[in-house]
């Protein structure tokens, strides 16, 4: 028997530590530790709550956007604030943006060095990979573009400086694409970093900047100038660049590796997904969703009602006072001190013992993952036509069944799944923009009163490229009195409950294979797969000067 930790895990930013029990080749239990206390709840309480999107949406360097929509949203429930036709759309857009940004970043650059072997695309023939790329891809390259690609990755290697190749275990036995598909996935690694450029204009259109925009506010959006044909025109210009590669690059990229990699389809599974909906299509109706709101409970494909009421957090094994589950309407964020902390050193040996800063999220006290896997398994079973027709298509060119989403191949596909058709839903929220400003509406903020009288507590739920995101907010006499955030990485790396009910992540890596304890290339696929974004589930600042503390991890 082996433990082994990783620590930290992800790839770009975030401090998750993973650690895992291995016998006989596979992963026996694990454990799942935020490493860093997260106090923006602290740091928000007595603030005017306008100021809330501005500042929860410093969570996260990336997923931005996404905080201030959740937050704008707690604000205008509280507030009973309904926002017009105009705001509904220009949200939708930017948020869409967003997911076009994030999804196709998951799979380049932080997942798909867990199955392209960078250093076997060396051995590659150009030509046969520019005749692959042909065959595969709808934008296909020469034997010259990749003999040109070949020298470089060549220089990268002989100096013994691999760049944003290094981080990862080349030549393990887990790899099983041939070099030619190695290389040609290098290429469009570096073709993602230019494009992903193009999904942040779109953003900023609306937006005003990227990442921490300053288009939303409660109330509506600040764009009553920019609702015109030349910004109208650039976002649907930007729009169906980005549908072109999704659909020339990124979804043949995902159809050619989960090809060879088949049998993740039965590995790294959860049985139950959660999706709280979004991207709304009327003004009248609140559950409107495109993505439909619902659960699905021990693996059946059964859209389950959501009841938000149900949703709680613990912290019996994380470093927080605490005895019993609370909702976050009425959640606290208590971290231990002193002798109660004991270092943060994780305790996973005992029973009782904590080892994360990351609370643990549960639905009518039943684990969840939450995420593009959980939004695209209930919009199937929900009714959206286009995620089920794309669904299908997906698994009948792999020739798997609907079995093989609940696992770590499934999530990954789910990603681009879900990319693809929001992209595409964007093209006609476009338009119904356009045709509103046809009309003659350009109402763009419902005015509302907010002085030293007003009360009022509200949530704010979203669904964004990581998951099911939630603010609740409580205001009282104009100030904020209580705020939470319960976000995706919370809800998929918690720990363990009261119940010893491990976490979404904890539960998938249980039964992975490990060729190698020493080189857990096998762990890493199964924790990227959820695209952990730690920098929203944890945090640390000094109260005394203001300054967030710096690490340097060897």
């Amino acid at each position: 028997m082996a433990r082994v930790v990783v620590d930290p895990i992800p790839r770009i930013e975030g401090h998750l530590r993973i650690e895992v029990e291995v016998e006989n080749g596979k992963v026996k239990d694990a454990w799942s530790t935020g490493t860093l206390f997260r106090g923006l709840e602290i740091i928000l309480q007595g603030r005017d709550p306008r100021d809330a999107h501005l500042i929860t949406q410093r969570s996260c360097g990336v997923c931005t956007l996404v905080h201030s929509l959740a937050s704008v949203r707690a604000v205008e429930d509280a507030l009973k604030i309904k926002v017009p036709t105009n705001a509904r759309l220009v949200r939708n857009l930017t948020h869409a943006a967003q997911n076009m940004h994030d999804h196709p970043v998951h799979f380049y650059q932080l997942c798909a060095l867990d199955w392209v072997d960078v250093v076997s695309a060396l051995s590659a023939d150009p030509k046969k990979t520019s005749d692959l790329s042909g065959a595969v891809s709808g934008r296909p390259q020469t034997t010259k573009y990749y003999e040109g690609l070949k020298g470089k990755l060549k220089a990268f290697v002989d100096s013994g400086q691999l760049g944003p190749f290094a981080n990862a275990y080349w030549g393990h036995p887990a790899y099983k694409l041939p070099p030619e598909a190695n290389l040609m996935a290098v290429g469009h690694y570096l073709d993602n970093l230019r494009q992903q450029v193009f999904a942040a204009q779109m953003t900023a259109i609306w937006g005003a900047k990227n990442p921490h925009l300053q288009g939303h506010l409660p109330g509506g959006v600040t764009v009553a100038e920019q609702l015109n044909a030349d910004r109208i025109s650039q976002y649907l210009f930007l729009l169906r660049e980005q549908i072109a590669f999704i659909e020339e690059v990124y979804i043949p990229d995902l159809l050619a590796v989960a090809s060879f990699y088949k049998d993740w389809a039965k590995i790294g599974g959860n049985k139950n997904f959660l999706a709280y909906g979004d991207f709304p299509q009327s003004d009248v109706e609140p559950d409107s969703f495109y993505f439909p709101r619902g659960a699905i409970v021990n693996g059946e494909l059964k859209l389950v009602k959501v009841d938000p009421t149900k949703i709680t957090e613990e912290v019996t094994r994380s470093w927080y006072e605490g005895d019993k589950p609370l909702h976050p309407s009425v959640g606290e964020t208590k971290p231990l001190t002193g002798d109660k902390l004991k270092g943060a050193v994780p305790d996973t040996k005992s029973k009782d013992g904590k080892y994360s800063w990351i609370k643990a999220p549960r639905y009518d006290g039943q684990v969840m993952e939450v995420g593009p896997l959980a939004q695209c398994l209930v919009s199937y079973t929900g009714g959206n036509k286009e995620i089920k027709d794309t669904v299908d298509g997906v698994l009948k060119k792999l020739e798997v069944g609907p079995d093989a989403l609940f696992s770590t191949l499934g999530r990954v596909a789910a990603r681009g799944i879900k990319c693809l058709v929001n992209a595409k839903a964007a093209e006609k929220w476009t338009m119904e923009l356009v045709e509103n400003i046809k009309k003659g509406d350009t109402k763009t903020f419902t005015p509302y009163k907010m002085d030293e009288s007003t009360n009022g507590q509200g949530a704010g739920m979203n669904d964004v490229a990581r998951g099911s995101l939630g603010h609740w907010v409580n205001i009282e006499k104009g100030k904020i009195k209580n705020y939470q955030q319960v976000v995706p990485s919370t809800w998929n790396l918690g720990p363990s409950d009261g119940k010893n009910q491990k976490g979404p992540v904890e539960n998938a890596l249980i039964g992975t294979p490990v060729a190698d304890p020493k080189k857990p290339l096998e762990v890493l696929r199964t924790v990227h797969s959820f695209d952990p974004c730690i920098a929203c589930a944890v945090h640390v600042i000094d109260p005394k000067t203001n300054e967030v503390y710096k690490f340097r991890v060897s």
